[in-house]
């Protein structure tokens, strides 16, 4: 049968889907679903075909919405979404991943959910919570959010979170015990003597390279980082790259060599270094970089990147795609040699994700 791409996207005022065949040269665009909430995070659950769309805020709730019907009918659930009696009220979902039968949910500020049941309930994940550390955690620029939630595919026990700002967070017993893992990233904010501390890193995006390794990268507000013990110590790869300063990356679906980064001009202006477009990639797991520019917009291109905002779809050659905060999205059927507008004048983009079809 053939392959179609879905392209998921979360947005300010909704869920969004581009949909292309697999030779990506055209998209069709469907949306706003989801009620128009903020919608942080879109992710696809290939095995099952069910979309889920986090999001909401204190108005108008917050809670996951699903779709077992490729985003044609939606059905929202909050139930459980609650943090224990006491603790701060919870502001909006910000990350989902669906693997092996369960749904983790990251939300702000910073916790953890999980449904065993597809989204329909939630019940919290009370280790992370309960970390010695919780009490000194820091909210980053965006507010205290867990934006990253990395799980394993082949060890569903292992899990990963980066939240802003305290570091990156991991198990490996499903949630029930959390250790920091933050040795080697830095924290230029802080005075000289406390640049490497155990925890208080301001994490920006952490992705898992594909296969059995555990080679993670982050990029973080202080440089960007690759670690091939699962987050035990991490290796700066910054050299090349135009900033230190960045949200989102994009591991390759087959090649744990291959990553993809759009680097930002710094943490004052936050937009593409000179104005001018550019994903940058690495083949050699950070050891050099190259700029892809070919398609994109080489002057008054001043455009920031979420976060969550960049992803590749499981195709070969891979697709990469990458939306931005003024409502633009970008689209490579080649792994980033060339590049086409898939979509624009859609609200702010949050997040990026990709669905592959038959």
């Amino acid at each position: 049968m053939a392959e179609r791409v879905l392209v998921l996207i979360g947005t300010n005022k909704g869920a969004f889907i581009l949909e292309s065949d697999a030779g990506r040269k055209g998209f069709k665009l469907r949306g706003p679903f989801c009620d128009h909430w903020p919608i942080h995070h879109v992710v696809g659950d290939e095995a099952t075909g069910t979309i889920y769309a986090g999001g909401g805020n204190p108005w108008t709730g917050i809670g996951v919405w699903r779709s077992d019907d490729l985003g044609e009918t939606w059905d929202w659930s909050g139930d459980g979404l609650t943090n224990p009696d006491g603790a701060e009220a919870l502001k909006s979902v910000w990350s989902l991943s669906s693997s092996k039968g369960r749904l983790h949910v990251g939300v702000e500020p910073a916790g953890l959910f999980v449904s065993e049941n597809g989204g329909k309930s939630f019940s919290h994940v009370d280790g992370l919570q309960a970390h010695p550390s919780r009490p000194e955690w820091q909210a980053g620029g965006g507010g205290l959010i867990l934006h990253s939630l990395v799980t394993d595919p082949e060890d569903p026990g292992r899990i990963w979170v980066g939240i802003s700002a305290a570091g990156v967070f991991h198990s490996a017993d499903g949630g029930k015990t959390w250790e920091a893992r933050n040795q080697g990233t830095r924290c230029d904010f802080m005075p000289e003597d406390m640049r490497y501390p155990e925890y208080g890193q301001c994490v920006h995006c952490l992705v898992r390279a594909p296969g059995k390794s555990l080679r993670l990268y982050q990029q973080n507000h202080c440089g960007m980082y690759r670690s091939d013990d699962g987050g035990t110590g991490w290796t700066c790869v910054e050299e090349g790259l135009p900033s230190t300063f960045g949200f989102p990356a994009a591991t390759h679906p087959r090649d744990p060599d291959t990553l993809f980064l759009v680097p930002l001009n710094g943490q004052e202006g936050r937009y593409m270094p000179d104005g001018k477009a550019a994903v940058w990639r690495t083949r050699d797991g950070g050891r050099t970089w190259q700029d892809l520019r070919q398609g994109l917009p080489q002057e008054n291109a001043y455009l920031c990147v979420l976060r969550q905002a960049m992803a590749t779809d499981a195709l070969a050659p891979a697709g990469v795609y990458f939306g931005t905060n003024s409502g633009t999205l970008f689209a490579s059927p080649d792994e980033g040699e060339t590049w086409q507008m898939a979509a624009m004048h859609l609200p702010m983009i949050m997040s990026v994700e990709t669905m592959v079809v038959s």
